[in-house]
């Protein structure tokens, strides 16, 4: 068994693993009900019953396949999954002592709190509205606030609760940042995988001599597979059927020239490169869509040259990101990226080839500089928009002034201000995950955050200038073998 953070990581692994499988082998469509036999075997480990859990794993397995083709968003709830958390809200606890102040019915301006026999203190659900006033002011601290984990992990306020209980999402509010999916302690929320497509892509290419499958792989799987080398993911890739790996950060290089000559163009401007950011902005400040940069997500950006170039090719996106998923099916990016997947289904399909990238040679990946590494964690995009104006001289009469913003939160802040005209920076740097791509809720671990990582991979890059990176793209040469 892999390392994995949770159980649940642990889980939809085996799922993907199972899927991948019979995926392979052409016989998945006989095999659901043996895949859910093979996860949940004669008792049940998480569940009341085996008949629930092998239920669930069910509806596991039709994610694992895509899910939902109605539903444009590819975060889904699993209902027979999310019945166990509690309604949520304030609650008094035992720590109560019944005391006679009463603080809490004071402050209670719908007199929601009542008392029993012994002076207990209660909340009637139907008069609360949620605003906290008791718990503040309850000696005690007795008072507390079960939010449900989904609840708390969506900065963006777009989960509620429905009738029956189960977590809803309003997909006119969701970014697809993947991060109620990783919090979710029941598992309720996951990613639709495309893992599928992938696997049909990579048997085309084997049965097709003139279509040349690519992946391309973000910078942030330095901080994964930790009980590998980088190089070793690298050729894992390679032996499952894939022409050519290449960097997006070799887009994200591109992308920085680009940004850095938008940004003295029109004096003030948003990053392009976290999808997810893009899309609050798009959902929650439609009037500050101008601000947001022309260019393509480095993702984006290297496909499409990839595609330039080699007019057989097919493109896979292998990365931290939920958010990606959507991306690739927007009208501007689906031309040059025809699927994506994440590290954690990356997983999933070196173990249902039977390989170990333990025991394999290391394959070279080195097509970006430092700065289109560095876009892994969050400041590192700023960074490099910096180097990039440095490199191109625009620095001389153009002062940046960057924000770097470290979750959804700060971006909120940030845009917030900048829709008021109050904000000084005229560039801001849109990381919608913690810590920035490191902490992708597609991760196959959450628990390598150090910056210090991502900068080492950067320092090993061959290119020690962004235009030295760039440099074979210009001259045609860079996918000559």
């Amino acid at each position: 068994m892999r390392k994995f953070d949770t159980k649940i990581q642990y889980l939809k692994y085996q799922v993907l693993r199972e899927v991948a499988k019979h995926a392979f082998d052409g016989t998945l469509l006989e095999s659901f009900n043996d895949i859910a036999k093979v996860i949940v075997k004669d008792k049940p480990t998480m569940r009341c019953c085996i008949y629930k859990e092998r239920a669930i794993v069910a509806e596991r397995i039709k994610l694992a396949t895509g899910g939902d083709k109605s539903n444009p968003n590819v975060i889904e709830v699993i209902d027979i999954a999310c019945d166990e958390c509690p309604m949520g809200g304030f609650s008094v606890t035992d720590a109560c002592r019944g005391c006679v102040a009463h603080r809490c019915e004071d402050v209670c301006k719908r007199g929601a709190i009542s008392f029993d026999a012994e002076q207990k203190a209660h909340i009637d659900k139907d008069k609360c509205i949620e605003c906290g006033k008791c718990a503040e002011v309850c000696p005690y601290g007795a008072i507390l606030n079960f939010t449900r984990p989904c609840v708390r992990a969506c900065k963006i306020k777009a989960i509620s609760v429905s009738e029956n209980k189960a977590a809803f999402i309003d997909n006119n509010k969701c970014i697809s940042c993947g991060a109620c999916v990783y919090q979710c302690p029941f598992g309720a929320i996951c990613d639709k995988s495309y893992i599928l497509e992938v696997i049909d892509l990579i048997k085309e290419s084997k049965n097709n001599k003139n279509m040349n499958l690519y992946a391309v792989v973000a910078p942030s799987i330095a901080s994964q597979f930790t009980y590998a080398k980088t190089g070793q993911v690298v050729q894992g890739i390679k032996e499952l059927g894939f022409h050519k790996v290449v960097e997006a950060a070799l887009g994200a290089d591109i992308v920085a020239i680009n940004e850095g000559r938008e940004l003295v163009e029109k004096g003030k401007l948003t990053s392009s490169c976290c999808p997810a950011f893009v899309s609050y902005i798009k959902k929650s400040f439609p009037d500050l869509t101008d601000y947001v940069s022309n260019n393509l997500s480095p993702m984006a950006t290297i496909s499409k040259y990839i595609k330039e170039y080699d007019p057989n090719a097919k493109v896979v996106f292998i990365g931290p990101c939920t958010a990606k998923k959507s991306e690739i099916r927007t009208p501007r990016v689906r031309r040059y990226v025809d699927s994506a997947i994440t590290f954690e289904e990356l997983q999933a399909l070196f173990d249902a080839r039977e390989i170990e990238i333990t025991t394999l040679g290391e394959s070279e990946l080195d097509d970006a500089s430092y700065y289109g590494r560095i876009f892994a964690r969050c400041g590192g995009l700023a960074d490099a928009v910096a180097q990039s104006l440095k490199e191109q001289g625009l620095d001389k009469d153009f002062t940046l002034n960057g924000l770097s913003c470290d979750g959804i939160e700060e971006c909120r802040t940030a845009l917030l201000r900048l829709n008021k005209g109050v904000l000084p920076n005229n560039f801001i740097e849109g990381m919608a995950c913690q810590n920035g791509c490191v902490g992708g809720a597609g991760c196959l671990t959450h628990t390598v955050k150090n910056k210090t990582i991502t900068d080492n991979y950067g320092k090993e890059a061959a290119a020690q200038s962004i235009t030295e990176a760039i440099k074979p793209l210009e001259e045609g040469g860079l996918f000559d073998d």
